[in-house]
């Protein structure tokens, strides 16, 4: 998986892609994969603002697991996209989601016991690749979305990974712009080296 995600690979469920251009809102953008640095990375002020803000929910690390309350929460969340919304979480998840095709963990958010959010990523010997994330949209002022990455990130330093992979940006402004404000970016030249992100 290492080996993959290096090179600009993602899979959703047990299918692998990359590609360099996409169609977005009726033009063709090229494709950036990104991924964190983690020796070089610290938390900026208003990420450390999202921990303090979320502190008093509970939050869970743990193999993925799709149950009822995770498919509610995902058709609630979904009812965000303008376009382009997915049908089920297994557009993105196998049917055996923690171990096909590799290693993959939960963070699921709660408050008390209600599900607010919960992203899945994969975890490979070097690094950790984020996959989905989705929470509860009348929870949004909260941003539960980057705080789930950022449990991710969390997570990746504390196991002492040396790259996370957030997925994939369009160069330009796009809906995926929020994955560009993380520091000690790297992006993806499609020839086979990472370089320093810088927003253009």
């Amino acid at each position: 998986m290492d080996a993959l995600w290096e090179n600009g690979w993602r899979h959703f469920g047990t299918q692998f892609f990359r590609y360099s251009l996409a169609l977005y809102e009726g033009r063709i953008c090229r494709v950036l994969p990104l991924r964190i640095r983690l020796s070089d990375f610290s938390f900026s002020k208003s990420q450390r603002r999202s921990f303090k803000k979320n502190k008093d929910l509970q939050t869970f690390i743990r193999p993925i697991e799709i149950n009822e309350e995770k498919k509610i929460l995902f058709e609630r969340h979904k009812r965000r996209f303008r376009s382009g919304a997915p049908d089920s979480l297994y557009d993105f998840l196998s049917y055996d989601p923690a171990n096909t095709p590799c290693q993959a963990l939960e963070v699921c958010v709660y408050e008390n016991e209600k599900l607010l959010a919960a992203s899945f990523f994969d975890v490979g010997e070097a690094a950790v690749s984020s996959v989905y994330g989705m929470f509860e949209p009348d929870a949004s002022a909260r941003g539960l979305g980057i705080f789930t990455m950022l449990l991710e990130i969390d997570f990746a330093l504390e196991n002492e990974k040396s790259f996370y992979y957030q997925g994939y940006v369009y160069e330009g402004s796009s809906f995926y712009d929020y994955k560009k404000r993380f520091r000690a970016l790297e992006k993806f030249d499609w020839n086979k080296h990472w370089k320093v992100f810088k927003e253009e």
